[in-house]
């Protein structure tokens, strides 16, 4: 049988069996008794899925017991079956037990009914009135789950029916003795050009050895056939040790007559692993008795690093999503703290044992300020303001930095070649990437060591590299001849919380930060590293443009503290809304503070000359702050506004034209200050650092 038989062959089984069709849409079941919202909602997706409907638990199940679907979004409380029991049925299923259940509920927020819900299988929970952009980006995500896991599945089922028909094809030249030589060279030639093994076992071999294999063996493995013979132990010592149970209890239940399929590990000759698909079918003679195991060995370690590299990807992803989300809540927490403290401080008396506990107490919190700007730096929701930056200068500058850091048993050398580009990025930042990457290898060699930090130009084309745009880079490389990172740990040094070092040797967040402003700043990290011999550290930067943008010239400031000022405050933290309180009244301003903004919306609509400033929280239930603004304009359009948030791209978000300032927390009474000065003042929000620096040196003739 000739190759393009083979290829035919297989050609015809995938064609047979539909494996070459294009995938159907997705389906995602939509549960719920309401027509409206069946309606509603279904509008919402239909763009993303194919949408069926079903108004009852009862109708569910019957679609479920006819196909597939990548989700079901399903309603808590219906007649007859509620939402809770239809997805313990649907779990007690086989065929649909890994559905995803997304529960949609107008109620029951508290821990118990959700807790009840994610017992009962749910994946998630998503509240009415539902927010369309949420519910299509939560829909979006299982359904590309589902077409991606579908998808391989398929190219699976492909490289199946190829390897299948590659089997039949050799078991069709074993039979025929007499034209055996000439099927073997055609077969070879073949073999030869794929990352794939064919071989020939002996039904009792122990241990394992092959008594054929094809020719492209040694490229594969970098062994010679022949010193697999001369020693059979050499296949399973060279197995993975995480996968060695697994394959030998795989293998000892060959003889049973049982189909291998097995993926492990397995070290080649050049101490590296590569990962291996291992398939073999047992042939019979004639009278049904066992004769020899056929299989292929096909080499899967590029596609195994891909998926790896999906993966890893989604996961960090999903890391820096959650990371802002802490990063706001514990802005509230120290917003509230240093608030407290400045007024304790300004209102109280206090001995000289009683302000170092303040000290003491006030330096943690601006600690956990520190650390929350690492958090944003990770998910990528800093503030940048990227500049061109010289690398001369930037080599002088963190030289400076570090110069009573390193010690004397470490030397810093910068290797930057003639001719290199400047970098495009924020100056501060990429200091202290730089800064926390050198520090990194210098706790990686504590007998001392050289640490080399060097630069050069890349360019990116598109069809060489998908984890770059393609564009011109300056590559920063740190490089040192310490300890190492091990294999299996290089993909955990950029995630958040992760060290190498000791216990209360370090944070986990100096590399995650550099991670993160790298990529916010449209470029990529790259770790190598050998253990004895040292890592190095590649930060993928965009080169700078060869325009400069003309700086901006400085304007003279004159401040003066506003008049007294009838503010309302709007905040759902209750300990920040009272310490803003306090430092507004401090300020000689009168405030009305509400808890939540519909009250505030009815005082303003009940007499809207009233007030001359409101401040609200950005992030508030039932009604953000951005919202009642908006619905602020249209009953008082002159009353000015200045939005509180511990979220670091809310400026991103309302843009420059809705609030008139924009505060983060956790913020000082200088900075309030100024916020005050920015919006009553006329200066302009770029100009809120110049304000707040000119209200402090205020402060300071005053004191």
């Amino acid at each position: 049988m000739t190759a393009a038989t083979t290829t035919l062959l297989a050609d015809s089984l995938l064609a047979a069996s539909g494996e070459d069709a294009p995938l159907a849409r997705a389906r995602v079941l939509l549960v719920d008794d309401d027509e409206r919202n069946l309606l509603a909602i279904s509008t919402v997706l239909e763009d993303v899925a194919e949408i069926v409907v079903a108004n009852s638990g009862e109708a569910a199940l019957r679609h479920l017991l006819k196909g597939e679907f990548a989700v079901i979004l399903l309603d808590v409380f219906m007649p007859g079956i509620d939402g809770y029991e239809t997805a313990q049925i649907i779990r007690s299923r086989e065929q649909t037990k890994r559905v995803p259940i997304v529960f949609l509920s107008a109620v029951n927020k508290e821990d118990q009914h959700l807790l009840r819900g994610y017992s009962m299988g749910a994946v998630d929970y998503v509240f009415k009135p539902v927010d369309p952009v949420v519910l299509r980006s939560k829909v979006a995500v299982f359904v590309d789950l589902f077409t991606m896991t579908k998808e391989i599945q398929r190219k699976a089922r492909q490289e199946q029916a190829l390897l299948d028909a590659n089997l039949r094809a050799n078991a069709e030249l074993l039979r025929a003795e007499q034209a055996l030589r000439l099927a073997e060279q055609r077969q070879a030639a073949i073999i030869e050009s794929l990352p794939i093994v064919l071989y020939l076992e002996e039904v009792n071999a122990s241990p394992r050895v092959p008594k054929f294999v094809s020719g492209n063996f040694a490229a594969l493995t970098g062994f010679a056939f022949e010193e697999i013979q001369a020693t059979p132990s050499l296949w399973v010592d060279r197995l993975h040790p995480e996968d060695r149970e697994r394959v030998v209890e795989a293998l000892a239940e060959r003889p049973e007559g049982r189909s291998l399929a097995v993926e492990y590990r397995w070290q080649t000759a050049d101490g590296h692993y590569k990962h291996f698909l291992d398939q073999a079918v047992l042939l019979r003679d004639a009278f049904g008795e066992p004769l020899e195991f056929a299989g292929t060995l096909l080499d899967v370690t590029e596609r195994k690093e891909l998926e790896t590299q999906l993966i890893q990807a989604r996961k960090m992803d999903a890391i820096g999503q959650l990371t802002g989300g802490i990063a706001h809540d514990f802005n509230n927490l120290l917003a509230a703290m240093l608030g407290g403290l400045s007024m304790i401080e300004r209102r109280v008396a206090l001995d000289e044992g009683q302000r170092k506990v303040i000290y003491m107490t006030r330096h943690a919190a601006e600690q956990g300020a520190e650390l929350v700007k690492h958090l944003l730096a990770f998910s990528r929701r800093q503030k940048l303001a990227p500049a061109t930056i010289e690398l001369s200068a930037l080599s002088t500058t963190v030289t400076e930095l570090l110069a009573h850091t390193l010690g004397g048993l470490v030397e810093l050398v910068w290797e930057i070649e003639p001719g290199v580009s400047a970098v495009y990025a924020d100056s501060a930042q990429l200091e202290l990437a730089l800064m926390n990457l050198i520090i990194n290898a210098r706790d990686a060699m504590p007998d001392g060591g050289v640490i080399t930090v060097s630069a050069e130009n890349a360019e990116v084309a598109g069809a060489d590299d998908t984890t770059l745009a393609p564009g011109r880079y300056v590559i920063l490389s740190v490089r040192d001849t310490g300890c190492g990172i091990p294999p299996h740990q290089l993909d955990q040094v950029l995630e958040p919380f992760f060290t190498t070092k000791p216990v209360g040797k370090g944070t986990g967040l100096g590399l995650s930060m550099v991670y993160g402003f790298v990529k916010q700043s449209g470029g990529i990290v790259r770790v190598q590293s050998e253990v004895g011999l040292g890592t190095r550290v590649q930060l993928w930067m965009p080169e700078a443009c060869a325009r400069l943008a003309d700086s901006p010239s400085t304007t003279e400031f004159f401040a003066a503290d506003p008049k007294p000022l009838r503010v309302i405050l709007v905040d759902d933290h209750y300990a920040v809304r009272l310490t803003t309180v306090a430092m507004l009244e401090d300020l000689g301003h009168s405030v009305v503070h509400s808890g939540d903004a519909a009250t505030a919306l009815d005082m303003i609509r009940q007499d809207p000359g009233a007030s001359d400033l409101l401040i609200t929280d950005f992030a508030m239930p039932k009604m953000s702050g951005l919202e009642l603004i908006r619905q602020v304009r249209s009953v008082a359009p002159d009353l000015r506004s200045i939005i509180i948030s511990g979220n670091a791209d809310v400026r991103d978000v309302i843009g420059d034209d809705l609030a008139n300032g924009v505060v983060s927390k956790p913020f000082t009474r200088d900075r309030l200050r100024a916020a005050l000065l920015e919006v009553t003042s006329g200066f302009s929000r770029q100009d809120a650092p110049v304000a707040e620096a000119i209200v402090r040196s205020g402060s300071a003739k005053n004191a």
